[in-house]
């Protein structure tokens, strides 16, 4: 072969490999038609007759390669050929008969061949952009899809496949698709039957059951959802089976997460529900048990004032009014103590106590309840249990509401025991009783507030449900524990409550004594001052009231201490008669109409001292948090005491005030 021939060679086959523009496939075509001329004047004068199939080899390869156009250029140029050859031969271009028809059936030939690779070689490049899509397609799908022969063996795989299944391509290829797609039933924990065999069997497509996993080539186990499908040929034969599969982990965290926020929302509202009802079923027990005793207050008042009674009766008819009136102020107390509770402005006074003492105060509080139902009341007590560091009135009531809420709930004839005992390092408490008990279901939520065992209409015991919420808050504000212990209903009850003992023991030179502001724990019946019925002799007291019972009620307790009172029912008329009266001591109510009790004080503090701008004052209010004694004391109130007051609190309260004024000014 020439030089020129293998360049000429070279050239077609560097154009072949980088075919892309009109312009070089048809300069293949006229490459391949002198390449066909130059090979057959090389192989020199035989092939004047018979050159035709080289040419018609051109012309093929020439469509194959460029297409309809280009072959057709080269049908063109190589019948010019051949009727050169033929006219040679024939002598002068001059064709006889024979070299026509053998110049015509070439031509012929020579278009048959090309329409025919050109159809054929638009089909392919039809099929293959077909297969190029498809695989494009397939390579970017998001789900992973493994193709299989109808054996079940592994012929394709896309990268999405291949990452979940932690096989690559070509490893997987060939192989068994249950070995390289391995899945297992996620309750069961049992393998799943190979879906290319259920396919294959049942001849269409099948969806598996859920709660699919995927056992990865590295162990993991990939929640998954998946599909098999058969390829048919054209005769409807199964040759193959694609399987489509996804990895549903974020789906299925997605389904858990809103399961979870779903239950987190009955729940909620499970508990706002029961939250409101328990807020209804609360406001109506609040309304009985006001009502309850203020009924009591008000049919006894109504008969002594009617003046029928006769003595007994009458002295019977005040001791229930006053035992109704202790029992409403107990549960406003108890309804202060836990709004200062939900509000965290409880506060304690702190100091190194002897439970002993405190014990017995509450027991005494309680003899009365106890001995009218015929209870008997057990104590056992160790003297020497120890110090613990408290507030005395908070500790007494503590004890005062396990101790009635005992009696409360025992029957006629049963008992309750106080046991004052060393455990260890505590003080421990227990007071037990063989009343109604308590069951089950209820004991774990014995210390919520405003929870009881029988809310309804037909409840058999009274109460607002909040002393036991407020003696577990008074108990762990000492530092201390309580539980409730029950065998069920019928078997009475125990609650322990264990205080830590004092790392250094003191004991105090003497017990300290209950606030007079708790003294309705205590059941202190007395009235006027404990310094004698003349605490208050030779002291004018300006009373400002606008309730008339209350205002009476006052002039009554002072004056029966030796108190000259004058009592007005708003603040302008307590002004108009302050200079003139020049009293010694300012006691006001702080919730009146016009001008209340703050501004009332404040006008008189502006006043200069002789006209009675320094007079000692007690604010006498139903106002009675801690945040309601602030504002009095600092609007220019020297004192803050609560309604309902005791008579000898009052007194005891104003004789001292007065006594320390008196000693200020000297």
């Amino acid at each position: 072969m020439s030089r020129k021939q293998k360049e000429t060679r070279y050239i077609v086959w560097t154009l072949i490999k980088t075919r892309s523009s009109p312009q070089r496939r048809y300069a293949v075509a006229l490459l391949v038609s002198v390449l066909a001329l130059e090979l057959a004047g090389w192989l020199g004068h035989g092939m004047e007759q018979n050159s035709s199939p080289l040419f018609l080899v051109a012309v093929m390869v020439s469509t194959w390669y460029g297409g309809l156009g280009p072959g057709l250029v080269t049908t063109v140029l190589t019948a010019v050929s051949v009727d050169y050859y033929l006219s040679r031969s024939a002598s002068a271009f001059l064709l006889d008969l024979n070299s026509a028809l053998r110049l015509g059936s070439f031509a012929l030939a020579a278009l048959v061949i090309t329409f025919l690779t050109s159809s054929r070689q638009r089909a392919e490049k039809t099929l293959r952009k077909q297969r190029e899509w498809l695989r494009t397609t397939v390579l970017s799908i998001g789900d992973g899809v493994i193709v299989t022969d109808a054996q079940g063996c592994v012929t394709f795989m896309n990268p999405v496949a291949q990452s979940l299944t932690g096989w690559k391509g070509e490893e997987a290829i060939g192989k068994s698709l249950a070995e390289v797609f391995k899945i297992v039933n996620e309750k069961a924990c049992a393998t799943v039957e190979n879906p290319v065999t259920k396919v294959i069997q049942e001849g269409s497509g099948v969806e598996l059951a859920g709660h699919t996993l995927l056992m990865a080539r590295n162990g993991a186990q990939i929640p998954i959802d998946d599909s098999a499908a058969p390829i048919k040929d054209e005769n409807n034969k199964i040759v193959g089976v694609v399987l489509v599969f996804r990895d549903i982990t974020q789906r299925r965290q997605a389904e858990e997460e809103r399961t979870r926020l779903l239950a987190r929302e009955q729940t909620a509202r499970a508990e706002a529900e029961l939250a409101n009802q328990t807020k209804d079923e609360f406001l109506a027990t609040v309304s009985h048990e006001l009502r309850s005793p203020l009924n009591s207050i008000l049919g006894w008042a109504r008969l002594l004032r009617a003046g029928d009674l006769d003595p007994a009766t009458s002295a019977r008819a005040l001791e229930t009014i006053e035992r109704n009136g202790r029992l409403q102020a107990q549960i406003v107390d108890d309804l202060l103590d836990v709004s200062r509770i939900i509000m965290g402005k409880l506060q304690l006074d702190v100091r190194p106590i002897e439970l002993p003492p405190v014990v017995h105060a509450a027991l005494d509080s309680v003899r009365p309840a106890a001995a009218a139902k015929g209870i008997r009341l057990a104590t056992e007590f160790d003297p020497v249990a120890g110090l613990i560091s408290g507030d005395p009135n908070r500790l007494q009531q503590i004890i005062w509401n396990l101790l009635s809420n005992a009696i409360r709930f025992t029957p006629k004839d049963g008992r309750v025991t106080v046991r004052l005992i060393r455990a260890g390092s505590n003080v421990q408490i227990q007071v037990n009783d063989t009343g109604k008990g308590i069951s089950a279901e209820f004991l774990p939520f014995v210390f919520d507030r405003f929870r009881q065992a029988d809310s309804g209409s037909t409840r058999r015991s009274g109460g607002l449900g909040l002393g036991l919420s407020i003696v577990r808050h008074l108990v762990e504000m000492h530092g201390g524990t309580i539980q409730a212990e029950s065998s069920g209903e019928g078997q009475g009850s125990t609650f322990t409550v264990n205080f830590p003992l004092l790392a250094i023991r003191r004991f105090p030179e003497h017990v300290p004594e209950i606030d007079a502001g708790q003294a309705h724990l205590a059941g202190d019946q007395k009235s006027g001052s404990g310094d004698g019925p003349r605490a208050l002799a030779g002291l004018c007291a300006l009373v400002v009231e606008d309730q008339a019972d209350a205002r009476e009620l006052l002039t009554r307790v002072l004056q029966n201490s030796g108190a000259t009172v004058k009592a007005v029912p708003s603040a302008a008329e307590a002004l108009a008669v302050l200079e003139p009266l020049q009293p010694d001591i300012l006691i006001s109510d702080i919730g009146m109409p016009n001008e209340d009790g703050y501004a009332l004080i404040r006008r008189v503090r502006a006043l200069e001292a002789d006209r009675g701008g320094q007079l000692p004052a007690v604010a006498l209010t139903a106002y009675a948090s801690e945040a309601d004694r602030k504002q009095a004391l600092a609007a220019g109130f020297q004192m803050h005491l609560p309604k309902p007051v005791e008579p000898a609190e009052l007194v005891t309260a104003v004789a001292s005030l007065a006594k320390r004024e008196k000693k200020l000014n000297w």
